[in-house]
């Protein structure tokens, strides 16, 4: 018998020689892909399609809201309550963008090689997170900009005009990136629980829209207590909530928040904040343990 024989052909494969960029990068590169991933940047114009639809009907309704002040100077809403009124369609957003942020990878397998080196696990949902927090801040805090500048250019007020318009804007962007954060944390730890997008958009929505009929039964219950307390019955009305309390007028103006929620303010910001903190930990635990398979 004769011996097998092989040959070797070189076919100029080179050994990577380039600088190794590190985790910093790698995070760095996956946070900036989820961005524009929530936007359906970079890819097919099916995907743009309802990122981009949501994004158009907030800014048409704040350049709505600018024009109507700009012809009567009434303030119709201030930027809190903008992002109060823009709450369902974050809801929707959520449903769509956080289970194609984390599902689809899921669902096509592609895991191991995110958390080959340099990629902690933790990393990966981190960057996820923070990539679905800065999409949602942008949705609700690019239309208040647009309300801000055509307050600021039409006041008769001048610079001290601008500064107080500035004053009121700031607050608007932070209770934006309060719900942000929160619907943020619920959402994709809901979209990291399964492959499938249509059950996680569900379960997303079900958890958000649900949930309201609880505050509405905590609120005619014939105890107090229990009444002031309803809000924590619902992520949306948890936010409201801590609004209510962090803001007063800004969001409920010449009305007074303790009708609403009573002393119990401190208590509404501390559930928030162990909410999102507690969606964090399980979302980090969930990659964990996805890893580990």
């Amino acid at each position: 018998m004769s011996e097998p024989t092989g040959v070797i052909h070189d076919i100029g494969y080179q050994r990577y020689t380039g600088p190794r960029l590190g985790r910093r990068h790698v995070f760095g590169a996956l946070y900036l892909h989820g961005v524009r991933t929530a936007f359906g940047l970079g890819r097919s114009a099916k995907a743009k399609i309802f990122p981009w639809l949501v994004v158009g009907i907030v800014l048409i309704v704040a350049a709505g809201l600018t024009a109507v002040r700009t012809q009567t100077g009434t303030v119709v809403m201030t930027y809190a309550q903008f992002a109060d009124a823009m709450s369902w369609l974050v809801i929707f957003f959520v449903a769509v963008v956080g289970p194609e942020l984390v599902s689809r990878d899921l669902h096509s397998g592609v895991l191991p090689l995110y958390f080959s080196r340099p990629l902690p696990r933790g990393d990966y949902a981190l960057a996820k997170l923070g990539s679905l927090v800065t999409a949602l801040w942008l949705l609700l805090g690019a239309p208040q900009l647009v309300m801000f500048l055509g307050a600021a250019f039409t006041t008769k007020d001048g610079m001290g005009g601008v500064w107080d318009e500035l004053l009121d804007l700031l607050p608007g962007l932070l209770y934006a990136a309060l719900w942000a954060v929160v619907f943020a944390s619920v959402g994709l730890l809901i979209a990291s629980l399964t492959g499938k997008r249509a059950f996680a958009a569900g379960g997303i929505v079900a958890v958000f829209l649900m949930t309201a009929p609880i505050v509405g039964i905590l609120s005619i219950m014939p105890s107090r207590t229990v009444n002031e307390l309803a809000m924590l019955g619902s992520p949306t009305a948890l936010i409201h909530a801590v609004g209510q309390y962090t803001l007063g007028d800004l969001l409920v103006p010449g009305g007074d928040p303790e009708t609403q929620i009573g002393g119990f303010g401190p208590v509404y910001v501390a559930v928030a904040v162990l909410l999102v903190a507690g969606c964090v930990t399980l979302l980090l635990l969930r990659y964990r343990k996805v890893a580990a398979r």
